[in-house]
């Protein structure tokens, strides 16, 4: 390193010290009727040190200081929204099962998570998949690595060779295995389009009835924005998203929710394959866990209809009676008829005013469309879900799909 030009002069009882630094100068004065040599040496020596990195850069020579290192991104932080951005894993990650052995019960369901460099979970689910056949109790856990060709996972005692297009269930004693092929489920609810007395929230396109709204190049509604209009009792439609973050955990995972009045959550994370707790996708947060895990994998459309009544509240501001929430996720009823016993988390306080209700921000690429919110009636979502059930199911099976969506009981009140 070249040292600095410095000069030290001594003029009309001042002490100067003169620097040059790429062609500029600039002169410090030292303290007065001090010993001169004493304050030239400190200067030069503390403005040496002062200008080294600079000069060094100046003149082009390496820097004696260690270079800084970029700060790795956290890969728990990665979202990717468009399948045609996701790794090899991504093409493992789903569900299978034998949908025609459902009905008598001799089949499994399988569901794996991927979770980065090549490492997935499963839940292989006696009977079938979570709302499609599974009997709501044996459940096994396994692990594995994928590969070149498949993917191999163990647990519990079975062992399951997957490729992205079939699983491989096998045990010590059946060798040959049950083959479980993959399946898409789509929502029975997806696209349902808004009764004639509905306020559209978001439709693709206008945003009038929201505040704070984002809307994506691709005609989606990003997280953050709440409704202009206080909602009181209603009957809302919403499709979301979750974004498919391999590395992430819990709920840095996919997460957002519906916060009715911004009181009470209906959370939103990517819990696919997980317990299905109150924290997780389909649950009053931290109050109440959802019947059952409905959620489907990252990057697939899923519906929640959320049939919401406030609470009620007498003349001296008492609460009267709780807030009550039936809600239908991928169609299939999670929570129904349950009373709130108070706000969520991080929720406004209760009161009687009505509030608007937000999208939530945590800072995860959650996407909405085709969200839309009518005044809720009981009869109205008779109404609604027996329209959904007879283009689901039609004829005798429609008994079975007004069950999912807990009306049986519902409508013998």
């Amino acid at each position: 390193m070249a040292a600095a030009p410095i000069r030290c002069t001594r003029a009309k009882g001042f002490y100067v010290v003169d620097v040059i630094v790429v062609g500029r100068s600039f002169s410090v004065r030292p303290l007065w009727q001090v010993n001169f040599q004493m304050v030239c040496h400190s200067a030069v020596l503390g403005l040496s040190v002062f200008l080294a990195t600079p000069l060094a850069a100046a003149e082009g020579a390496p820097s004696e200081s260690p270079a800084t290192e970029p700060v790795p991104v956290d890969r728990g932080q990665r979202a990717m929204t468009d399948p045609a951005d996701v790794d090899a894993d991504f093409a493992y990650q789903g569900e299978f099962t034998d949908a025609a052995n459902v009905a008598a019960r001799g089949t499994w369901g399988l569901q794996v998570v991927a979770l980065g460099d090549g490492r997935l979970d499963a839940v292989l689910l006696r009977g079938g998949l979570p709302g499609a056949g599974w009997d709501g109790h044996a459940k096994y856990r396994l692990t594995g690595q994928r590969g070149t060709e498949w993917a191999t996972l163990e647990g519990d005692g079975y062992r399951v060779k997957l490729t992205p297009t079939e699983a491989v269930v096998s045990t010590a004693e059946n060798a040959t295995g049950t083959t479980l092929p993959r399946v898409h489920r789509v929502s029975p609810t997806q696209d349902a389009p808004p009764p004639p007395a509905a306020t559209v929230l978001f439709d693709g396109r206008s945003t009038d009835q929201l505040l704070q709204a984002r809307v994506t190049p691709d005609g989606l509604l990003e997280v953050g924005a709440v409704t202009k209009a206080p909602l009181r009792d209603f009957h809302m439609h919403a499709e979301f998203r979750t974004p498919y973050m391999p590395f992430a955990r819990g709920q840095g995972r996919g997460n957002s929710g519906i916060y009715i009045q911004q009181r009470y959550e209906v959370q939103i994370l990517d819990s696919f394959g997980l317990e299905g707790v109150e924290n997780e996708c389909g649950g009053i947060y931290k109050q109440r866990a959802p019947d059952v895990n409905m959620c489907l994998p990252p990057l697939s459309w899923q519906t929640y209809d959320i049939y919401f009544t406030a609470a009620r509240w007498d003349r001296c501001g008492r609460k009267a009676s709780r807030a009550r929430i039936t809600v239908v996720h991928n169609g299939v009823t999670i929570h129904d008829d349950y009373a709130i016993r108070a706000k969520t988390g991080a929720g406004k306080a209760e009161d009687w005013t009505a509030l608007p209700t937000l999208f939530q921000n945590h800072n995860n690429p959650v996407r909405f469309r085709n969200v839309w919110v009518e005044p809720y009636e009981p009869a109205a979502r008779v109404q609604y879900a027996a329209q959904v059930c007879r283009a689901d199911a039609r004829g005798k099976l429609l008994r079975a799909c007004l069950s999912r969506h807990g009306l049986l009981r519902f409508r013998r009140r």
